[in-house]
Parts: C-alpha cells; structure tokens; sequence
C-alpha cells in the first residue's frame, strides 16, 4: 500500500535539516500532484544562522496562511511594500497578534533556530520529530549539511590549517546528524544534497564519499545502536539518483561504480545556471518496489537552456557605486569615464575592438543604484517567478566598488560583448590586471568572471557575499556585480520570497541555497515512490 495513505493520511511529513532559507522545502511545499494539491507538508525546519532563520520563518508564515485563505494574504503583500519604502517592522511583530497571531505561533513551532550537534537543540527537534509523527504516518528528510567543508575552494583552504588532514573539521561530520534521524525515526525517503567535491574529498586517508554512503545505507550500525525513540526499526536504506537519463532505469547498481551518477546538472533541468550538486535519495528498505526503477527522472528543459537575460527580465537596470568617497550620479559618471578613457587609450593597440567598445559605451549614469518598480520586459521564466499580486520588487541594490575594480568590470563586460566570452587572467593586459601574488599562478584565473546574457550563469555560492567579481554583469554600461534579486532569479526563487538580514547575509542565504525548481522535481519523484508510480 502506498506510504502516504497507510492509514488515511493524505500528506507526507518533511523535515528539513540545514535547511537555510528553506531552498529545498520550497520546493517540497509547491510541489503538486494529481492525487493531492500539496501532498507535502514541511512540518519542521532547522537552521543555525539567525538571519537565514528569520528568512524562514517569514516564508513559512506564508505558505501556512496561503494554504489557510486559499491565496497570499494582502497583509503580505503590504508587509512587502512597507520593506520596499524602508518602513517595514520585523515580522513577528508585524504577524504575531490579531488576525494572523495563530499562524505565526505555528510558523515559529515549525522553523526552528537552532544547531544541530547541540544536545539541547536536538533534543527541541527530536521532540518536535515526534508530535509530527502522530500526525503523519510517514515522514521524509531533506537537507544538506554545509558543504564548504568539501568543495574544492573549501578544501584548498583547509590544507593550511594545522590538523587538518588528519582530523578534519567538525563540518566534515555534520552529516552524522543526518545518520541520528534516520536511526531514530526511519523517514521513509531522504534527500542529501552537497557539492560535487564531496565525491573526491578524503580526510585522514579515509574517502569521505564512500564512508557517508556506507553510513547512510545502514544509519543504526553507523551511530552505534538501534533506535532511541521508539520509532525506528533498523531499517536499511536503498541509495539512488534522483535523476535518470531516458530509457534508463533507477538502481542501486547504476550508482554503486559510478557515483558522479549522483550529481544533477541544474543547467539541463530549466534552472538558468550551471550548477552541479550531489543528491542522494535513500529509499527505506521495506518501501522498495520494481515501479521505482521505472519513475522518469527531473524534468529537462522544454526549448532549451534558460540565459542569464531570459531569467532577469523584468527587473529595473541599476549602476553601480563608488566606495571609499562619496557617491552619487556625478561623481560616478566622472570615475567610470575616467576609467573608460584610460582603458580604451591604453588597450587601442593590444585590444582594438575591446578598446573601440570602451569608446563607443555611454555609462548610465542616471540610473539608481536599487529600485522596487518593476520594469518592462518578460519571459517565459520571468512569468514563473514573478508574483502577480506583487507590485515591488526586493533584495535589489547594487554595491559600491574601488574604481580599479569598476575599470575591470569595463573591461570585463566589453570583451565579452566583444568576444562572446569572459576573458580569464590571461586575457588581462598589464594595464587592468589586479596586483596580487598569486594572480599569475593560474589558481584565480576566472577571479573577474562575466554573466554572459545569452547563457545560463555559472554556479551561484556564498562567495557573491565577500565580492562580485565572478558575477559581473554583461553591460558595460552598468558597470556592477549582481544584485541579491537577480541572484535569487538565477536560483529560481520567487519574486515574492524575500531574504531579511543585511545584504552580505541575504548573498550567503541565495548562495547556499537549492534551488527551488530543482527541489520542486526532486519532490516528484519522491512522491511517486512512496506511491508505488
């Protein structure tokens, strides 16, 4: 019989567990089926960072009193624009009393702030896993444990500190959290979401992969015991890609000698981005039949991959700024005409038509440097993550640069218009090149890197929060990095889901997150295992 009606219930339970500004439970929540509107039901979510928390919640909130009223609630909307115009309170004093009182009480039981490996916290969340339980016959556990630990960038770093390669760090086993989870309570499905590093990262000369996927194939013999809970039984779990090719069916076997078979490729799913995860669905032992190897993997892209331009359609064009002095239109204008002379003088003989482009561009000096008005402009994807009833738009305000970085952006953003590509540090004449040690090394050889229009960006991480000098935009005539909207555009956010803290915390939340279109598929294929598709 099918997990989900075992005993009449009609929605799965989903925990999620480093779940950042709720990425992958947005997508678990907007999945819908045949069978029921929202077969999926976040019941709990925990995340350690309090501006990613307060993100959360607010967007917990929503959900709960959209599926409530049957729509967003105005007041929402209002919220909105009171953030817009600066004006905003912090939500909960917005929500917690009068009409709305009743399902912010629950949103705040449901998005917990809390770290798990704490005692205390796991105990709050353990308890919080068991109240669910009698309301859900089954549950299922989504979440990534933080993944610097084994990206490639991460683990460059970490070669220099002392230890490291003996003990590692404590993120390099927070997936055990994970581990406790499924021997306590035996979710009926888990998804695991990492970088792809995570695949070759080795520590104390033991391959990290091969022992998380040993650890989650038997989660009790792993933590060292049978279940604490009275819920879990022992059960083994059944790794499997969540995606498959055509004619290809799901097994074990498929991935056990090829796990790269693990990694989904967001670029080929409608995500406007290369962006290349790990995720690992564990299937519990007992709920394993052959209609899995059959279900069809993520959905692929109807009419070709989704650009950088197709995705930010819609919203205002901005400049830059000027750090370190005063900033405005003016004094803008007179810097990057400054640079723009400089350069296109200096690169007439090395670069002529980089140089003639430099010549030919008209800084907009006249745009501001945010805006909640929507522009003119659409797209079939800027139909999908835009909200109708939303009349602002959020998160959109560019930074300041130094004006050596603004004369790179020039430039960067006129050999791509001129070249069709980024240039990388090779392609940087003396004249524009930053002075660092290692900049001729090669290990930052794509360090200033330009969002071509016309494709789909590259991968989106935290990184965007210390600079934006891999996310440069196209026109040379904005001169800037990405804004926090546009990024959560390239990561399929909603228009309408807003990212609270201060602009380097909402670049962190956007970066870390999954993204929402690709969790919405995951949640499909989910669903058709526990219902024997």
């Amino acid at each position: 019989m099918p997990a989900a009606h075992k005993h009449g219930s009609s929605t799965i339970g989903v925990i999620d567990i480093f779940a950042g500004p709720g990425g992958l439970g947005e997508g678990f929540s907007s999945f819908t089926s045949s069978s029921a509107k929202h077969p999926f039901d976040v019941v709990a979510s925990a995340e350690m960072e309090m501006a990613a928390h307060a993100t959360l919640q607010l967007r917990t909130f929503m959900r709960l009193a959209e599926r409530k009223s049957g729509c967003v609630p105005r007041a929402y909307y209002d919220f909105l624009k009171r953030i817009a115009n600066g004006e905003a309170e912090r939500p909960s004093e917005c929500f917690r009393e009068g009409r709305w009182g009743t399902i912010w009480k629950e949103a705040e039981a449901r998005a917990m702030n809390l770290t798990l490996g704490q005692e205390a916290d796991n105990r709050r969340l353990y308890g919080r896993i068991r109240e669910v339980r009698r309301v859900h016959d089954e549950i299922v556990l989504i979440g990534g444990p933080p993944c610097q630990a084994y990206s490639l960038v991460g683990r460059a770093r970490q070669r220099n500190v002392d230890g490291f390669s003996t003990k590692g760090t404590p993120k390099h086993f927070l997936y055990r959290q994970y581990l406790r989870i499924l021997a306590d309570f035996a979710p009926a499905v888990f998804v695991m979401e990492n970088v792809k590093g995570i695949l070759t990262s080795v520590v104390g000369g033991r391959e990290m992969f091969k022992a998380i996927t040993k650890d989650l194939s038997d989660p009790a013999a792993a933590v060292g015991g049978s279940a604490r809970h009275g819920v879990g039984s022992n059960h083994r779990y059944v790794l499997l890609p969540v995606h498959v090719g055509h004619n290809q069916l799901r097994t074990s076997e498929l991935v056990a000698d090829h796990p790269e078979r693990f990694v989904v490729r967001c670029e080929y799913h409608g995500v406007p981005q290369a962006r290349h995860r790990v995720i690992i669905m564990g299937v519990r032992d007992d709920l394993m039949h052959s209609g899995i190897a059959r279900i069809p993997g993520l959905t692929g892209n109807d009419g070709g991959p989704v650009s950088v331009d197709e995705a930010l359609q819609g919203l205002p064009r901005l400049r830059s700024g000027v750090s370190r002095q005063i900033d405005n239109a003016n004094v803008w204008h007179k810097t990057i005409n400054c640079e723009r002379a400089r350069l296109s003088r200096e690169l007439r003989s090395v670069l002529p038509d980089v140089a003639a482009c430099l010549a030919d561009m008209r800084p907009a000096h006249r745009l501001p440097r945010m805006s909640s008005r929507y522009a003119s402009g659409t797209s079939r994807y800027s139909k999908r993550v835009r909200d109708p009833e939303q009349a602002v738009v959020l998160n959109h305000e560019t930074r300041g640069h130094m004006e050596s970085d603004l004369g790179r952006y020039l430039f960067c953003a006129a050999f791509a218009q001129e070249r069709g590509r980024s240039p990388t540090a090779e392609n940087f004449p003396w004249q524009v090149a930053p002075d660092h040690q290692n900049w001729g090394t090669g290990a930052f050889s794509d360090r200033f890197r330009v969002q071509l229009r016309g494709r789909p960006s590259s991968t989106v991480t935290s990184h965007l929060s210390k600079d934006g000098h891999a996310f440069i935009h196209w026109d040379p005539n904005q001169c800037r990095s990405l804004t926090v909207r546009e990024a959560a555009r390239l990561q399929t956010f909603p228009d309408n889901y807003v990212f609270l803290g201060n602009r380097t915390q909402q670049y962190v939340q956007v970066g870390n997150a999954v993204p929402p279109l690709i969790a919405e598929q995951i949640a499909r294929v989910v669903w058709q295992v526990l219902n024997g598709a």
